[in-house]
């Protein structure tokens, strides 16, 4: 029999790290259902090759948004993993928890007990940091976080450009400290991807109590309103998990509405269009999707010490072979090494823009973006007031769902946009650049009126992979919550949600870490164990803040 006391949907972020927790002290079996296969292999081990399996249908479910009607109709592709790891296993490796603020948002919002300092402590139970501020973070836990060499003298020039544009500095901006320029950190040991199957699943694999299984999850197994399976598909014959004490969806924010809508939970009317039997009627599923975009500020280097030097093939292999038995030198970072996080005007009171920085003028896919050699920022807002959905395009669960964020469908986004590619044109223009800074690549200084920069960031804006919202949790009264906040589905006994669909409000910064921190806490919430103590440490606050910018 395929039964367990839980079962998890996906071997991602959110479901690894419950498998570990959930089994850990062996009362319970747990069945991981996952239909992606193995994370094997240097083009996802290698931290430097991060755009390879992003663009490999072996590892991504190969989602894309319908056309985006305010950025000219374009289509733009939306990234999953699917693989053990999820997103994880393909993901930049960039390790943000996001700003206490986030979370008190979150609890403001009507998710009682996810305040920072509620979530904080879960964050430290996590984390193995090496580095850090003393006090904020933790160490020993199965998810290592590192910072990389920073030997390329055009990440010190980055931070303190900032620093010379009027900016603070911060050491560690996963500590108490978020704003600032300073080192970046990553999901990266001993040279490789530390993923979630590296930290929590394939530990959790190796107890008696947790197996897994390669499938395709079709639905939940709703009787009499309580989840009792999952109904799955192996080799085109359906088969049945059954679930003795509770399901819990951790698929994605692009999968868990869509399958939570093909078990007959989600808006009553769309479901019926469809001719799926309503379970429980909640209009919230599907809706509240959000993401962060980003541009490219591209400049040349005047100095041939950029990455564009080791973008052919014979370098390419050299750092290949040297990773490969070494697991060093420059196919051993994802290059993202300084960043940034500050805030747009006076009056907001913490950061609302984020930069990563590389020594290199490249695209996401890993192509050189001009001939010459170059740097760049990725520079976006954090807080869009964009809105989108997921909705089911067939009843068919093999269909994919129909997926449109409504980027850039509000008019702040445009004027939040144009700052950021100004403010990024102020640091570079700052003395700590001025031994590389060549002319500028991208957008090029001939774009300069609102109306050109507009047109810019129509082209060009991409998203930063970091959906999320879809399955709001919430208060049980408000009508768009679907979960409560211990991550129960309203209206159903017996299932949960629990990975980045739930946020009631994107985070500040990279999704990986506060997703992985969703699923350490929904386990204690699943078991029944009291959560970890309440933090009372306080975050930094600019005390300017109402004042500058800066």
């Amino acid at each position: 029999m395929l039964e367990a006391d839980f079962v998890i949907i996906g071997a991602g972020s959110a479901g690894s790290a419950m498998a570990y927790r959930l089994s850990e002290d062996g009362k319970h079996s747990v069945i991981v259902i996952e239909f992606g296969g193995s994370d094997v292999g240097p083009l996802i081990q290698m931290p430097s090759a991060l755009s390879i399996p992003l663009n490999m249908s072996l590892y991504d479910w190969g989602f894309a948004s319908e056309p985006e009607p305010h950025l000219g109709g374009r289509v733009l592709a939306t990234p999953r993993g699917k693989v053990i790891g999820g997103s994880s296993s393909i993901n930049g490796m960039v390790y943000v928890r996001g700003h206490a603020r986030d979370f008190d948002h979150w609890a403001e919002q009507g998710a009682a007990g996810w305040g920072f300092a509620d979530v904080l402590p879960y964050f430290k139970r996590m984390e193995d940091a090496n580095g850090g501020e003393n006090g904020w973070r933790g160490h020993g836990g199965p998810l290592t976080v590192q910072r990389g060499s920073r030997t390329n003298p055009l990440y010190g020039a980055f931070v303190e450009a900032g620093r010379q544009a009027g900016f603070e500095l911060t050491d560690d901006y996963n500590g108490a400290k978020q704003e600032g320029f300073g080192p970046m950190e990553q999901t990266i040991r001993g040279g490789r991807r530390w993923s979630a199957a590296s930290a929590y699943l394939r530990p959790a694999l190796r107890r008696k109590n947790v197996s897994l299984i390669k499938g395709f999850a079709r639905r939940v197994i709703i009787e009499n309103q309580r989840a009792t399976g999952v109904e799955i598909e192996v080799r085109r014959r359906i088969q049945v998990v059954r679930a003795r004490r509770e399901v819990i969806v951790a698929a994605s924010s692009i999968n868990s509405p869509k399958i939570l809508m093909l078990s007959g939970i989600g808006p009553a009317e769309h479901l019926r269009e469809y001719g799926i039997q309503v379970v429980a009627d909640r209009p919230g599923v599907g809706r509240n999707l959000q993401d962060h975009m980003e541009l490219y500020i591209q400049q040349e280097s005047t100095q041939p010490i950029t990455l564009n030097s080791v973008l052919n093939p014979f370098s390419k292999a050299m750092i290949g072979a040297q990773w490969l038995f070494f697991k060093s030198g420059l196919g051993a970072t994802n290059h993202f090494e300084a960043a940034a996080f500050v805030r747009s005007r006076a009056g907001v009171d913490y950061p609302d823009i984020q930069y990563h920085f590389i020594p290199a003028a490249v695209r996401y896919d890993g192509k050189a973006a001009a001939k010459a050699h170059g740097f760049q920022a990725h520079v976006g807002p954090m807080r869009s007031k964009s809105r989108g959905s997921v909705m089911l395009r067939s009843p068919d669960p093999r269909s994919k769902p129909v997926i449109r964020f409504n980027y850039m469908s509000h008019p702040d986004d445009w004027t939040e946009f144009r700052h950021c590619i100004r403010l990024t044109r102020e640091i570079f223009g700052q003395s700590a650049f001025d031994p590389y800074r060549g002319k500028e690549i991208s957008p090029g200084a001939h774009v300069q009126s609102d109306d050109d920069l507009d047109a810019f960031i129509r082209d060009h804006a991409e998203s930063a992979y970091h959906p999320c919202g879809t399955c709001k949790m919430g208060r049980t009264d408000d009508p768009m919550s679907v979960v409560d906040p211990e991550c129960r589905v309203i209206g159903v006994e017996g299932l949960r949600v629990a990975d980045s669909s739930i946020f009631p409000r994107v985070t500040n910064g990279n999704l990986n870490a506060p997703s992985i921190m969703t699923g350490e806490k929904a386990a204690d919430h699943i078991l029944g164990r009291t959560p970890l103590a309440p933090s009372n440490q306080e975050p930094w606050i600019n005390p300017r803040w109402q004042a500058s910018d800066r």
